[in-house]
């Protein structure tokens, strides 16, 4: 046998191959956040196979903002003695993000989500399939957030449709719906 079927073997180039260790490396690091950073919009990448889209910081921000003002202190605008404003982010991370490194005391977050990457975030996670919009776990009740944000992840009657009925589920009443639909 002779060795030119070596010659079809392809091989990156010293600086492609360093390109390419960069980049692993980065992504090694977004995926094992600590502290305070794994709060930060941006520290687990967009993934376009799932419809996946951050907001900006200033636009997470203000959803934040506007999510904890329609709340209310304590929730139910105030009316609970001593209770705690509740939160769910459904399809929404980047919110959820914003709103936990604002370290609101008194203020519980949830993020509803498909991508299990945000598993990272314990027992504020819960897996969320929007095919299956009542298919959660039972530590999750009936109208127990004081708000609900949701992105619904495409532009589709049938998402939006199935997100309705999670958030129709969760929700006290206070709903923020994001969507790209332009009328």
């Amino acid at each position: 046998m002779s060795d030119a079927g070596d010659d079809d073997i392809p091989q990156l180039s010293s600086h492609t191959l360093a390109a390419l260790q960069e980049f692993y490396a980065e992504q090694n690091q977004h995926t094992d956040p600590c502290g305070e950073d794994k709060y930060n919009i941006g520290i687990i990448e967009e993934n376009w196979q799932l419809s996946q889209f951050w907001y900006s910081q200033e636009t997470a921000l203000r959803l934040a903002q506007e999510a904890v003002d329609a709340a209310g202190e304590g929730g139910r605008n105030g009316t609970q003695s001593l209770a705690h404003t509740r939160i769910a982010c459904v399809s929404a991370p980047s919110v959820y993000q914003k709103l936990r490194a604002l370290h609101r005391e008194h203020v519980s977050v949830y993020i509803f989500e498909f991508d299990k990457r945000f598993a990272m975030y314990g027992e504020e996670f819960i897996f969320y399939d929007y095919n299956h919009p009542l298919d959660l776990p039972e530590k999750v009740t009936a109208h127990s957030f004081d708000i609900v944000v949701a992105d619904p992840p495409y532009l589709s009657e049938e998402c939006l449709r199935k997100t309705s009925k999670t958030i129709k589920y969760l929700t006290r009443g206070k709903i923020l719906l994001c969507t790209g639909i332009v009328c």
